[in-house]
């Protein structure tokens, strides 16, 4: 189904691309009485009816192909009750519509061409049909990846739109024009010479826009369905893109290398012009064949998941991270050095390309100083790499997660990690290394997928033994979340009752509630709305402090402030206990306190004294401020620190800050990275 899919899909762009261009070098190469201009066009228009009836016939067996991929099943390749039912109830039906909507008119044009008896006529019929081509080939966006992004909606469509005409513009006219100079090329053609150096000349100043547009709205595009480098070279998407990016480097260089052969054609014909033009000619059929890869790579592209939404599958045994070498003794020296002589490099090959006088020594010197620099900056840079380096966490950071990784740590990893993490625990004494602070930022530095390929696979050299078999791939998910939240909370022992203003870099782990009967809610579904003041309490202690809340949660409110408390218990008859007088009006989590408790409870370590022991003790009651965005902001431990939130002026005060404060940082990703 997929080959089949590729060629129809390869088809259809081909078709589309190709009326673009051919109206596109109608309209370019004007009018003209030469029998030679006379032919051409005509053998160019019958062209155009051949590939608008494959337009026609390939968008049916798209659709058809479409039917059969929706309900799942050959068959419905030939049944039209399939196609009619996915036509009339779906997008791509409906773009699909209007697209043969489209063609049809354009074969009417194309197919029922009447004579031109004006000026008028011959404008208004080349320009009719390349509207229409190019509307054509333009709605081929809103059925393709474009149409499914949600962070940057109709702007995607339009940009994909864009790259779509542009090629058309470009890589759709090289089949015209490669046959009006093959024909102008010849003697038999001398009388149209002077009509196809017009038509190069307004082609090339064209096809340059065009081609910017091409390589800027494809960066975009490639940034959108791609994203960061891994997903480029790690998933069948961006190894894609990448062969695509391959073949269009050489129709650049073809291409550039045509723009220098424009002087020469109108140079004395036997000796100059007509050489010329048919080197040119050669360049353009070489632009086109590999313009032919290009579209075929594209029908692949387009049937093949987004790079963004797949979980890469790193190649190499190593990669660069900055982050995590950048502490190590000389590495910023060699990158500041390295990227200064590679930039260096850059302008001499820029300047080099834009001179003619010593272009070759300059670019030659630019290309050996560029290599040089990145010789010097990048090998500093590199740290081992894995399979699953940059694959996508299986399991959300929850607190959920969380809690459930604590146990899983406990039973499995404290014996030689420690109790706290720190490497400590007696079942390491007899190991080959110590085993690893797993409370040290080098935890943060780690991606994700590094921590789960050692989790299951071990690390011999260490001693660590493998737990694929002992663990499913959802419980290592949830060792890890536990690990990053263990990490997070020794880097966060600065925390305070004072916020650091414009500084959110916390993300505050999502949790699931319930108060009472009412449905469960979640700390994200209040991201955009509302701040936070999560209390974790204890009875009879925290009482008192419940009650000094609950007489200015009216106060709370009004500056956008949800309270949520949370008993360390977990007793789900804590509204009970706590009773009415006063009342406590604000949410009190009678499901779900366990796991909350669990995973917030590991920030409780501090710079105090208490903090710097191996395990502080679980304080009786903890306030945190989560900001908007979804950022823990402050933390108060009472007892602990100069300022404290019990003089609830210096609360509202951090609170006001926050409503003030602009969102600067986007929302904490769900995953773990």
């Amino acid at each position: 189904m997929t080959a089949l899919g590729v060629a129809v899909r390869w088809a259809q762009l081909v078709s589309a691309l190709g009326v673009i261009g051919i109206f596109t070098m109608l309209v370019l190469a004007g009018r003209s009485d030469r029998p030679t201009a006379l032919a051409w066009e005509a053998r160019v228009l019958e062209l155009a009816r051949r590939l608008v009836v494959v337009l026609l016939f390939s968008g049916i067996a798209a659709l058809a192909c479409q039917a059969a991929v929706v309900a799942g099943r050959w068959h419905a390749l030939v049944e039209p009750a399939e196609w009619v039912r996915l036509a009339v109830a779906s997008q791509f039906g409906t773009v699909w519509m209007i697209r043969m909507g489209l063609a049809l008119v354009l074969a009417g044009l194309v197919l029922l061409r009447e004579r031109e008896t004006s000026s008028a006529d011959w404008i208004a019929w080349r320009a009719e049909g390349w509207v229409l081509a190019v509307a054509g080939g333009a709605a081929m966006a809103w059925a393709g990846h474009a149409a499914a992004v949600e962070a940057w909606g109709l702007g995607a469509v339009l940009i994909d739109a864009a790259h779509v005409v542009a090629a058309g513009v470009w890589l759709g006219a090289l089949l015209p024009l490669g046959l009006l100079l093959h024909a102008a090329s010849r003697e038999a053609g001398a009388d149209a010479r002077p009509f196809a150096v017009l038509a190069v000349r307004r082609f090339s100043a064209l096809a340059l826009v065009a081609m910017l547009a091409i390589v800027g709205s494809g960066a975009v595009n490639g940034f959108i369905q791609v994203g960061a480098g891994p997903a480029l070279i790690g998933t069948p998407y961006g190894r894609l893109l990448v062969a695509k990016i391959a073949v269009l480097a050489p129709i650049l260089i073809f291409a550039a290398l045509g723009r220098r052969l424009l002087p020469p054609l109108s140079g004395p014909a036997v000796a100059v012009g007509r050489p010329a033009m048919a080197k040119l000619a050669r360049f353009v059929g070489w632009e086109l064949g590999l313009a032919v890869i290009i579209l075929l790579v594209t029908s692949w592209l387009s049937l093949t998941p987004p790079g963004r939404h797949e979980s890469p599958s790193w190649p190499f045994a190593h990669r660069l991270a900055y982050d995590a070498t950048a502490d190590l003794p000389g590495v910023k020296t060699r990158f500041l050095v390295g990227s200064q002589i590679a930039v260096l490099g850059l302008v001499s090959a820029i300047v080099g390309l834009l001179l003619r006088r010593r272009a070759v020594e300059l670019i030659g010197a630019g290309v050996v100083a560029i290599v040089a620099g990145l010789w010097v900056a990048l090998p500093p840079l590199a740290v081992d790499a894995y399979p699953t380096t940059y694959l996508r966490p299986g399991v959300p950071y929850q607190a959920a997660s969380i809690a459930t990784g604590l146990a899983l740590y406990q039973a499995n990893c404290a014996r030689c990690h420690g109790e706290s993490g720190t490497g400590d625990g007696p079942g390491g004494a007899g190991l080959p290394r110590r085993p690893a602070d797993l409370t040290a930022p080098h935890t943060g530095q780690h991606t994700a997928g590094d921590l789960y390929w050692w989790v299951s696979h071990g690390i011999p050299a260490a001693g660590m033994p493998p737990f694929a078999s002992a663990l499913s791939p959802d419980e290592r998910w949830d060792a890890i979340n536990f690990l990053r939240a263990l990490s997070s909370a020794r880097q966060a022992r600065g925390l305070g009752a004072l916020i650091e203003p414009g500084r959110p870099w916390l993300g505050a782990p999502d949790f699931a509630f319930a108060v009472g009967p009412a449905p469960a809610r979640t700390l994200k579904e209040l991201r955009g709305r509302w701040t936070v003041l999560l209390v974790l309490f204890s009875l009879p202690d925290s009482r008192e402090r419940l009650a000094q809340l609950a007489e200015v949660y009216g106060e709370l409110q009004f500056l956008a402030t949800e309270v949520i408390a949370v008993p360390m218990d977990a007793d789900p008859r804590i509204l009970k206990h706590l009773g009415g007088n006063p009342p406590i009006v604000f949410p009190v989590v009678t499901d779900g306190a366990t796991d909350i408790v669990s995973a917030y409870t590991l920030f409780r370590r501090t710079l105090q004294p208490d903090g710097l022991s191996s395990e502080p003790s679980v304080p009786r009651h903890m306030e945190f401020l989560i900001d908007r965005q979804g950022y823990i902001r402050a933390r108060w431990i009472p007892g602990v620190g100069r300022q404290s939130w019990s003089d609830l002026t210096l609360l509202r005060d951090e609170i006001a800050l926050l409503d003030r404060e602009r969102a600067v940082a986007p929302p904490p990703d769900e995953h773990v990275h």
